[in-house]
């Protein structure tokens, strides 16, 4: 995996420092400004605490980073919370996760969001081959084939016949930042075989449409999108705003797992082009073709993480002007602390995400 932080002259005893520092800021219980909280019959959850409730996202979130740094043991305690309190085990939703739970586990909802599916089933594979696979809910494996196998063939599909996973399962639009092309490349070695032809066509058409659905000279994407890449209107989150900053990162994870698509490593320039020299109180709400609007970034440390990590798809043949932007984009986050106060929770997970992936430390574990 490539270190783009010790390319741009960091130390790895710095490197290694920041990474630990960022596990203890979100996972150490005595910390402050954390994120992860334990509770009993030895379970743990990740609170989103801008909204005081904790979601599949930011769980399976939380696995993510936790098998990424080899702890099983945080990793067990929100998959076995998760389990017990927001698996759906009836109803049109059943085998799916509940997207919403307030923090004593009552389920504030009764649908998923698929965001959450993809990353614990991504998380539970790596955790797999990481670890092995145990007894029960932590036969890791098959419970990330249950997911998947319910997400393409129970009664409220996630996934359409043309590949694009949707916003909400049987939706007519899809997010173009729940399109993860690497861990649909996984899912296509991992899931149950009669659906890995599906998972590698998922991969295939999921990079084809963020080609479509990035602007093509800002690379911005809207929060939510039709089939043909065309934003939602503006009041129906047609705008690049929180959800949209995500697809930055993805495409800079791509390249790092599977290596670089040259329409993608474009779209990575544009998007890091386009930042470079904001400063963070200055990002706004945009239109997909960078007109700025009134409403200022939410989530600004956030986008500055994610737009870090797009450098990873900025491949060594690249213009020299963006190899620079993109390394100023690196230097940026570096400098930039993560976020304190209620509203830490998006911009923080994506910190650490970005933080593993450009340190080399976000991998795909033996695939």
């Amino acid at each position: 995996m490539r270190n783009l932080f010790k390319e741009c002259g960091y130390s790895q005893f710095d490197i290694e420092d920041k990474v630990m520092s960022c596990w203890n800021t979100i996972f150490d219980q005595r910390s402050a400004h954390r994120l992860y909280f334990e509770t009993t019959d030895s379970m743990g959850y990740v609170e989103d605490t801008g909204n005081d409730d904790a979601r599949t996202e930011g769980m399976s979130y939380g696995m993510m980073m936790a098998v990424e740094m080899n702890r099983k043991d945080v990793f067990d305690r929100i998959w076995k919370w998760a389990k017990t309190y927001m698996y759906l085990e009836s109803g049109a939703n059943a085998g799916f996760f509940c997207w919403s739970n307030q923090l004593d586990g009552t389920k504030n909802s009764e649908g998923p969001a698929p965001d959450g599916e993809e990353y614990f089933a991504a998380a539970l594979f790596l955790a797999a081959t990481k670890w092995g696979d145990g007894e029960g809910i932590f036969n890791y494996s098959e419970q990330a084939r249950s997911i998947l196998r319910v997400a393409l063939h129970g009664e409220q599909k996630m996934w359409f016949d043309n590949h694009h996973v949707r916003f909400i399962p049987n939706c007519p639009f899809t997010d173009p930042s729940y399109h993860l092309p690497h861990f649909y490349e996984l899912f296509a070695h991992c899931a149950d075989e009669a659906d890995r032809e599906f998972w590698a066509e998922c991969a295939k058409e999921s990079r084809r449409y963020l080609v479509k659905a990035c602007h093509e000279k800002t690379g911005l994407a809207a929060e939510y999108a039709t089939d043909d890449g065309e934003p939602l209107p503006v009041d129906k989150h047609g705008t690049f705003f929180s959800d949209s900053y995500r697809v930055a990162a993805n495409i800079g994870l791509d390249a790092s797992w599977c290596d670089f698509t040259p329409e993608l490593s474009k779209i990575a320039a544009n998007i890091i082009k386009f930042f470079d020299g904001k400063k963070a109180e200055d990002l706004h709400n945009y239109l997909v073709d960078g007109t700025p609007r009134k409403k200022l970034s939410r989530h600004p440390i956030g986008l500055i993480a994610t737009v870090a990590q797009a450098a990873l798809a900025i491949p060594e043949t690249a213009d020299e002007e963006v190899k620079q932007a993109a390394k100023r984009a690196v230097e940026r986050l570096w400098n930039t602390p993560m976020r304190v106060g209620r509203r830490r929770y998006y911009d923080n997970c994506l910190y650490f995400f970005a933080i593993l992936a450009l340190s080399g430390k976000y991998e795909k574990a033996g695939f």
